[in-house]
C-alpha cells in the first residue's frame, strides 16, 4: 500500500518519479504498479502527458488503508499535533516561494534554511508516530542541499525542489488525519 500512499500524494506521475520519491527501486515499484492496476486501484496512460494515476476504487482503498494505519498506530494525537505545529510553517514556505518567484535572493535562501531548521522536529515528530514521514525529512534536505549548492531551480521550479516535496508532505498529512484539502 506504501506504492498507493505515495502516488495519491504525488498525484499523477510517471515511474521513475514514483520510485524517486517513494526511495525504492523501479522493479518492485513496477511490479506493485503492475498488481494494483490489476485489481482496478491504479490506471497507466500512455504518452508523453500520461503516466499511473490512481482510481476512484484506488481512493476508497486508500483511505481505509490509512484510516487503520492511523489507528493501528494509535498516533493520531501526535500526527494531529505536528499539523498544527506544520500549518503556521506552511503559510511562512508559501509567503518565500512568492517572494523567490518575484526576486531570487539570497535573503529569501537564509530564510529557507532556517524555516528548514524549524521544521526539522515536526518531521521527526511525524517520523515518530507513523515510521513513513521519514522519507520527507530525507527529501528536504537533499533539495535544500542542491539550493546550497547553487542548484535554485530546487526552491520552487523542480519536480524535486522543497517547495514540491513540502507540498506532497502538505497532502500526506491531510490524507493521513482524513481532513479536506
Amino acid at each position: 500500500m506504501l506504492t498507493l500512499h505515495t502516488l495519491r500524494c504525488a498525484g499523477s506521475t510517471t515511474l521513475a518519479r514514483l520510485a524517486e520519491i517513494a526511495g525504492r527501486a523501479e522493479p518492485g515499484v513496477e511490479s506493485e504498479l503492475i498488481d494494483l492496476a490489476v485489481a482496478g486501484l491504479v490506471t497507466f496512460e500512455p504518452g508523453p502527458f500520461g503516466g499511473w494515476s490512481i482510481t476512484p476504487a484506488g481512493r476508497a482503498a486508500h483511505a481505509a488503508w490509512i484510516a487503520d494505519e492511523l489507528d493501528a498506530a494509535g498516533t493520531r494525537p501526535e500526527v494531529a499535533g505536528a499539523l498544527d505545529r506544520f500549518l503556521p510553517l506552511n503559510a511562512e514556505l508559501l509567503d518565500l516561494c512568492a517572494a523567490w518567484q518575484l526576486r531570487p535572493d539570497v535573503r529569501v535562501l537564509t530564510l529557507l534554511d532556517d524555516l528548514d531548521r524549524r521544521a526539522e522536529p515536526v518531521c521527526a515528530d511525524l517520523t515518530g508516530a507513523l515510521p513513513r514521514f521519514g522519507r520527507y525529512r530525507v527529501r528536504l534536505a537533499e533539495a535544500l542541499a542542491r539550493v546550497q549548492a547553487g542548484e535554485t531551480r530546487y526552491v520552487t521550479d523542480d519536480l524535486a525542489s522543497y517547495h514540491v516535496i513540502w507540498f506532497q508532505l502538505h497532502e500526506d498529512l491531510l490524507l493521513t488525519l482524513g481532513l479536506p484539502r
